[in-house]
């Protein structure tokens, strides 16, 4: 039996989604609840892997099991043997034909900046932050020229390990609510630090350190060098993972969109 559950993570206390000896991981925390819900050895596979102190609001995983269990104890079970910053939000038999990674068709990404001179206590960890004066005009305007398919190289971290730097971004805006502003990507995959590195060129070109035609340029170049540094990953969060309806996943349970 497949089973497929959606998960909601706080980033902040561990070295990632993937499971790693001797540091705490998201993975294995969720492995170790699951395993001790159906008293057998479960191993997961997800959409994807988010990086030291990124955070989730729904990512997507599926595991097998020969246990028959009602998916509340797969829900309620599992969230009472997870740490409290970890919880699944739902789950779903689907076929063995589904496969969390490879079935999913577009990833979404959200980075919430807080804009201002001082930073955030209240929301430590869970925004960016930025203290000079930003440009969000062009700051959209350069965002304009990485919409569609590209080679990202030039965003993509040296670790990366994805057999191809050709994405297609098919989502970027940037709304203002105050002084925060809020960054919504997405696309049919992402490289390792491609959303941060992204985040820094853009803030680059907000604070007026160069033009938004400088984005075309450094994505043309396809070298890393040529872009801004990684931006910290305090306010980053996998939004949610897009599937063909015909897997019945819960559409109506995943974050605004908006």
């Amino acid at each position: 039996m497949r089973i497929a559950l959606g998960v909601e993570y706080d980033g902040s206390g561990y070295n990632g989604w993937q499971s790693q000896p001797d540091v705490p991981n998201v993975q294995d925390a969720l492995q170790n609840a699951l395993s001790g819900i159906a008293g057998e050895s479960i191993a997961i596979l997800a959409a994807g892997r988010t990086d030291t102190g990124v955070h989730a609001l729904e990512q997507v995983v599926h595991f097998d099991t020969s246990i028959d269990r009602p998916l509340s104890a797969w829900v309620r079970g599992v969230n009472a043997l997870l740490p409290k910053d970890i919880a699944v939000l739902w789950a779903r038999p689907v076929s063995d034909e589904f496969h969390a990674r490879f079935s999913a068709q577009a990833r979404s990404y959200q980075y919430v900046l807080v804009n201002r001179p001082s930073r955030s206590a209240v929301h430590h960890g869970k925004v960016g932050w930025f203290h000079l004066p930003l440009d969000v005009g062009a700051m959209r305007e350069a965002a304009q020229y990485l919409l569609g398919e590209h080679d990202f190289s030039a965003f993509r971290s040296s670790q990366c390990q994805a057999k191809t730097p050709v994405k297609s971004l098919t989502q970027l805006d940037i709304r203002q609510e105050g002084d925060t502003l809020i960054f919504n990507l997405t696309a049919n995959a992402f490289l390792h630090h491609m959303v941060r590195n992204i985040l820094g060129c853009l803030l680059y070109v907000g604070k007026g350190k160069h033009s938004p035609q400088w984005m075309a340029e450094v994505l043309d170049g396809r070298e890393r060098k040529l872009a801004a540094p990684t931006f910290a990953p305090d306010g980053l969060y996998l939004r949610y993972i897009t599937y063909d309806a015909k897997w019945g996943l819960p559409q109506g349970t995943m974050p605004s969109r908006d």
